[in-house]
């Protein structure tokens, strides 16, 4: 039991985890294969009634249940022998005269062969039979049943033995309830067992709809109600005692036998119900018999009646299941008149209505613990079994119990919409739905991957292991590759693009496009409970699949929230469009052609979710954006290459995906920062800007470049930022020193100290944690982004948006490169710090960026001429190797080269070669990077000018020049270069052609 009366923490509900119960480890033991032993007559009689397997077949269909029994008939003992050594038989049934040999004689011999079988007989109902039965030796039967033909009762036979099989493991493992039936007549429980089970089959198809999919809807049926049958006071006590904390409700006679003797006098049923009520007394007890006289008894306990002759009884039995049993929906009453107050036909409305209704309604219901019996009644077990111990002495008042019971509902709902992808569903789409699919195709590569991470979240119990933070991905919905497939035929779009037309022409004919009306409806829903601004990503097929690298290739735009819902459509709507334009941008086609895939093969999913951070003026930004991996090229010191690494900025996560000055740390040593080792350089290298989102609706209006209503401000504009003050140092210009804080005189650098250094919140060991259970699970080293919010608003706790897992692509490792036999001393170029593994075969040509002329201000020039160039590789079909110095992909220019990876796609090599005086630590973190290790790409690092590594320029300015201008120059060789890089050494180098040397 909770402290209730201590730490008022409980009165939260993200301080709750309220896990929904496991269905799919219900009802495990199920009967798939019955074997029928009937006379020719009764086979006869069963084959004109229709196939018996057809009866049972139908009768599961309307009761919409699944895994129907097949059954299988034999007419003799010798079939019976033969279908028994051949067949896996699960379930006896045998009629009460199958001919040559007496059917009590054989169940005896049946059962001394196969122990494990149930065996039931079914009987005509006659005096006789009832005679017969009295003077039988039935140790051999597990039931025995009257029978008129109706296939309802074989499905209550299979339920009640199903039942009787998973009770121990369904009832007192798991929770599942069950109703005790207490009845020695075998017509009278032959007649209630079917009614009873088609009442719990009808409440089972109402609480299916807690579920939030198809395939769960199904799995909660599993949670209904189990039927136990006793015949016999002892059999119905030993079943109460197993079983009492999971006991809906008892229906016993009021007469049958003790120690196997009737006794009408003794009236056992009392006895029974006196003994239970007297340990429970709100447990729902229904008393009947054949007797009206005995209604008297009834009404001395205060429990239910029902006569057996009664021309409605079945009616009655319904009545008081519905009524007594939490079945239906809930109703709350007014304790003095018993008028209905009001009534919740499902969790959300119950939720809603705890808030309203009046004290002693909420008093009174509570003490009859009906709350926990219709969640019980409903599979809802993890709460009910919560607030069934409950008090309201417990809680120091009635609004204490009230906020109590709402946060622990409200803390099941969250739990359970983080496990699933939901059925979208406009009519109960509400803030708990944490992951929703629109359409029925494929929700795309970026989809799945953020529906692993919400698995792993709640494999690994991580929403709430860390102190006042919670982790989880960011409310989502998807639309599946369907809706893209109807978007394009309805619209005719394929016409244009496909064409060889600018980008912003197919942006423009795909904004003026429509989406499908249901679609538009069903957005309308999302943009009332979506109430940040929302980012608006693709997901396509071939997207962070682990061979198919797509990472970063498609549009993300960013829609400021309206409080006007028609305006806030249009802008959402405008957004998914733009990112199904994407896909048949220049950019596009060009990777589609290196990764030798069909462009109109691509399929769209696009994911709509809220973005992690707060608004602050006319600006919405995270506290810190990052990407981590599980392994690091560059360890330093102490570091190991599996210990990973992380980057981490202020701001929007562009900074980082565009390859951004951020800060760069290992996990397992977050104190140990190579930029910030000495204050000059923790001046020069860390983040000098940062990304921010335009709260302006007015401002969003789509073009192809999706940054466009995303503002790029210089680190100093953050210190009005509260955020900023979290992640800040200051370095004090008269004394030189840097200190951890923010301090009003000095000026601010971006270090995260209070977070690395004095873990103010868990940053590292919250990487660590994913990095390590995310390698595991996907069986690859992998890479994770991720966004905090370490200023929330209202009290709640921080916030660490898991945001992507990804594979990254890991070379061949088997090859092992013999550096004993390799001349390092005479290469065109060594590196102590490569990227890649194995060989590189088949490359003739070598591009570089010329040192001697190489001025940052032309970088942009620059890349332009290299998409040039790279345009004839793809032409001739031919690779290369490229050399230039800094950063390859920067959005900064003066970093490096600001260079996309389709304008380089046919590059094998890639260096990054410092200058002596333009020294760029090597860039990793960008999805640029990313597919650079997708492809294979070996990625080198040399500074000569520091001793790390050779780079010889004078031998390739020797060589005559297939290509020259004044930035590039490139080079032919007659034969391949031999091209070695060596994962484990961190080594890679690329030989000049032995008739060169």
């Amino acid at each position: 039991m909770l402290n209730l009366l201590g730490d008022q923490s409980y009165l939260n509900s993200y301080q709750l985890d309220i896990y929904d119960t496991s269905f799919d480890k219900l009802m495990q033991k199920r009967i798939y294969k019955v074997l029928l032993i009937c006379s020719s007559y009764d086979s006869f009689l069963l084959e004109e009634d229709g196939r018996i397997d057809e009866q049972i077949f139908n009768e599961y269909v309307s009761l919409n249940l699944r895994y129907p029994p097949v059954f299988i008939q034999a007419r003799n003992a010798r079939e019976v022998l033969k279908i028994l050594q051949e067949e896996h038989i699960d379930l006896i049934i045998s009629m009460l005269n199958v001919g040559e040999i007496d059917t009590f004689k054989l169940a005896k011999m049946l059962k001394a062969r196969h122990p494990s079988i149930p065996i039931v007989i079914l009987t005509p109902f006659s005096r006789e039979v009832s005679l017969r039965l009295q003077n039988e030796d039935l140790s051999a039967v597990d039931y025995v049943f009257c029978w008129l033909g109706n296939a309802d009762l074989l499905v209550a036979i299979i339920k009640l033995i199903e039942d009787r099989m998973n009770a121990d493991h369904d009832i007192l493992e798991i929770g599942v309830q069950s109703i005790i039936l207490v009845e020695d007549s075998i017509r009278y429980y032959s007649s209630f067992l079917p009614n009873i089970y088609k009442i719990i089959f009808r409440q089972a198809r109402q609480f299916m709809t807690e579920a939030l999919n198809e395939h769960h809807r199904m799995l909660r049926m599993r949670g209904r109600p189990k039927i136990l049958l006793a015949t016999t006071y002892d059999e119905a006590i030993e079943l109460y005692n197993r079983y009492k904390s999971n006991v809906l409700g008892v229906i016993s006679d009021i007469s049958y036998k003790v120690n196997n003797r009737r006794d009408h006098l003794t009236k056992a049923g009392l006895q029974l119900c006196r003994q239970i009520k007297s340990e429970d007394p709100n447990i729902p007890f229904l008393l009947q018999s054949s007797d009206i006289s005995n209604k008297v008894y009834a009404d001395e306990l205060g429990v239910g009646f029902l006569h057996k002759y009664s021309k409605s009884f079945s009616y009655e039995l319904k009545k008081y299941i519905l009524d007594n049993f939490g079945f239906g929906d809930f109703v709350f009453r007014d304790p003095d008149t018993n008028a209905e107050i009001a009534r919740a036909s499902d969790l959300s409305q119950l939720q809603k209505l705890i808030q309203t209704i009046p004290d002693r309604s909420l008093v009174y219901h509570s003490s009859r613990n009906d709350i926990s019996k219709w969640l019980n009644a409903r599979a809802i077990f993890s709460i009910a079994q919560l607030f069934k111990p409950m008090r309201l002495k417990d809680f120091k008042s009635i609004d204490d119990a009230r906020k109590f019971i709402y946060y622990a509902i409200s803390a099941y709902r969250l739990s359970k919409g983080r496990s699933i992808i939901a059925k979208f569903d406009r009519d109960t789409f509400d803030e708990y739905k944490f992951f929703s699919r629109i359409g029925d195709g494929s929700i795309g590569g970026k989809a799945r991957g953020l529906a692993f991470v919400n698995q792993i979240i709640r494999k690994y119990n991580l929403f709430s292991k860390f102190d006042d933070t919670i982790i989880t991905i960011p409310r989502t919905v998807v639309l599946s590759t369907d809706i893209f497939d109807e978007f394009m035929e309805s619209n005719d779009l394929y016409s244009i693009a496909l064409q060889d037309v600018d980008d912003e022409v197919i942006l423009n004919a795909f904004l003026e496009a429509k989406l499908p009306d249901r679609v538009k409806i069903d957005l309308k829903k999302v943009i009332s409970v979506f109430q940040r601004p929302l980012a608006v990503r693709s997901s396509s097929k071939l997207e962070d699949s682990h061979y198919q690298p797509f990472a970063g290739i498609y549009s993300t735009y960013m829609v400021p929230h309206s409080d006007d819902p028609e305006f806030m459509l249009v802008l959402l709507a405008k957004a998914i469009k733009s990112v199904y334009a994407s896909v048949f941008y220049k950019a596009s086609k060009a990777y589609m052609n290196a990764t030798q895939n069909v462009i109109d093969e691509e399929k769209m999913g696009v994911i709509i979710q809220e973005i992690c951070g707060n608004q602050y003026g006319n600006m919405y930004l995270p506290t810190l954006s990052g990407v981590a991996r599980s392994i690091n090229f560059y360890p330093i010191g102490d570091e190991k290459t599996e210990d990973g690494i992380a980057n981490i900025g202020f701001g929007l996560g562009k900074l980082i995906v565009d390859g951004g000055v951020s800060l760069r740390f290992s996990p397992k040593y977050p104190k140990k920062i190579l930029q910030l080792s000495s204050v000059e350089m923790a001046l020069r290298q860390t983040q000098k800007n940062f990304y921010a989102l335009n709260v302006d609706p007015n401002s969003f209006e789509p073009k192809v470049d999706d940054s466009m209503n995303l503002f790029n401000l210089d680190i100093k504009e953050a210190e009005s930022i509260p955020d900023f003050k979290l992640i800040a140092s200051t370095y004090d210009m008269h004394s030189g020193i840097l200190r951890d804080g923010y301090f009003d005189e000095g000026l601010k650098l971006v270090t995260f100290a209070s977070i690395l250094k004095h873990n103010t919140f868990p940053l590292a060991k919250i990487i660590t944690e994913l990095l390590e259970i995310g390698q595991r699970e996907m069986n690859n080293h992998i890479e994770i982004e991720f966004a905090a919010n370490l200023a929330p608003t209202d009290g709640m706790p921080k916030l660490f948006n898991f945001l992507q897992i990804r594979p990254i692509v890991d070379s061949d490792q088997s090859e092992l490169v013999e550096w004993e036999h390799i001349d390092i001393n005479k290469p065109i170029l060594y590196s102590k710090s490569a990227l890649g593994h194995g060989k590189v075969e088949g490359v003739y040509d070598f591009v570089y960026v010329k040192p001697d002329t190489f001025n940052p201000a032309h970088t942009k020039l620059i890349a332009q001429e290299l998409d040039e160039v790279n345009k004839r590789f793809i032409d001739m079909a031919r690779n290369y190797v490229l050399v230039g110095p800094g950063r390859w992909g920067s959005s900064d220019p003066w970093l490096g080269v600001p260079i996309k990876w389709s304008q380089i796609s046919e590059a094998r090599v890639i260096v990054e070669a410092g200058l002596e005086n333009f020294r760029v630590d090597p860039s990793q973190g960008t999805h640029f990077f990313q597919n650079l290790t997708s492809f294979r790409v070996a990625y080198l690092t040399v500074n000569p000018y520091l001793k790390d590594g050779i780079y010889d320029i004078d031998f390739l300015n020797s060589l005559p020049a297939f290509y020259e201008s004044e930035h590039l120059r490139w080079v032919r060789f007659d034969e391949p270069l031999t091209i070695q890089v060596d994962a484990k050494s961190n080594q890679g180098i690329i030989l000049k052609p032995e008739r060169l040397k």
